[in-house]
């Protein structure tokens, strides 16, 4: 049994990749119609489905809303009991089927050409009744399901979610859908943080730690102690960064150092620091921490000094 199990698991991904490797033979003028169709959409895409059709067609709406076209989901059975009501004369309504001769599709598609809206067919059939009816025909027949029966939806459903991808892919780039478009549909979670976040989001003013260049030893490690990370910036009178000190700093001073009863901010300092504008993805930040084996950055815009960006900031936020 174990045996087999490999056996099966291996010929199911094979069958669902030659299902999506056939799709590319149905990406013809009738795609393109379509894609078109939508781009220039003055409404909605309204996608419906039945069946493991309709849970295809919720990625779908789900993928486009995402990407910048604004999708509703109508289940083809609470069609024809009120959920019509949301077509809107200039949406476009796409159906998902792999039969094209589901009795709920049949009941909704002659509603939906009364109402003169445009009707695209995701159908695995090209003779059946749905391909028969709709404006736009997007094919996505599979030889043969995964299913051992050929009979439970599971290479006709990759197809059409793939196919449902390829729509959405063009739909970005048609419209010039970039990253920053991606953030503010996108602005909670790790993905959504990394194309957002600034440094100043993360930089807290009244945790910044800093002494002057004649700050004593004693009141070097007390900003360090109190403001807990790991490093202190050092700054002139007018707030301009003058250098660096860090924990690792002030161990290899008292390594070398038997006196260390006249040693200030000044003798300790690292010249020149690495820092990061406020205005910078965080997403960089975490580039350059790499780049130089670094845990904190001097955070500074034109000099002035504002605050310490730590590393651990940015795993907390989920930016890794």
């Amino acid at each position: 049994m174990n045996v087999s199990i490999l056996q099966i698991a291996q010929q199911t991904v094979a069958l669902e990749a030659a299902a999506i490797a056939g799709l590319k033979d149905f990406i013809d003028e009738n795609f393109e119609k379509a894609v078109k169709a939508i781009n220039e959409c003055k409404g909605r895409v309204v996608i419906s489905g039945i069946g493991k059709s309709a849970i295809v067609a919720q990625k779908i709406v789900a993928t486009l809303n995402s990407t910048g076209t604004p999708s509703l989901f109508m289940h083809a059975a609470d069609a024809i009991h009120g959920d019509l009501g949301m077509v809107q004369e200039n949406d476009i309504v796409l159906i998902l089927s792999k039969s094209g001769e589901s009795p709920e599709i049949k009941a909704i598609v002659p509603l939906i050409k009364n109402f003169n809206n445009l009707l695209i067919a995701i159908v695995g059939n090209t003779d059946s009744f749905l391909a028969q009816q709709a404006n736009l025909v997007i094919n996505t027949t599979v030889i043969k399901e995964a299913c051992p029966n050929n009979l439970a939806p599971t290479s006709s459903t990759t197809a059409q979610m793939v196919m449902g991808d390829a729509i959405a892919v063009c739909l970005m780039e048609l419209k010039g859908f970039d990253n920053q478009d991606f953030a503010r549909y996108h602005p909670g979670g790790n993905l959504g943080k990394r194309l957002y976040l600034k440094v100043k989001d993360l930089v807290s003013d009244s945790i910044a730690p800093k002494v002057l260049p004649t700050a004593t030893l004693k009141e070097v490690i007390v900003e360090i102690t109190e403001k807990r990370l790991g490093v202190t910036a050092v700054v002139d009178t007018n707030n301009k960064v003058l250098g660096i000190i860090t924990d690792g700093d002030l161990r290899r001073m008292l390594e070398r150092s038997d006196n260390i009863k006249n040693i200030t901010a000044t003798d300790i300092l690292t010249l020149n620091p690495k820092t990061i504008e406020p205005i910078i993805m965080a997403v960089d930040a975490l580039e350059i921490f790499a780049l130089y084996d670094i845990s904190q950055l001097i955070v500074a815009e034109d000099g002035q000094y504002i605050g310490i960006l730590h590393l651990h900031e940015l795993i907390k936020e989920g930016i890794s």
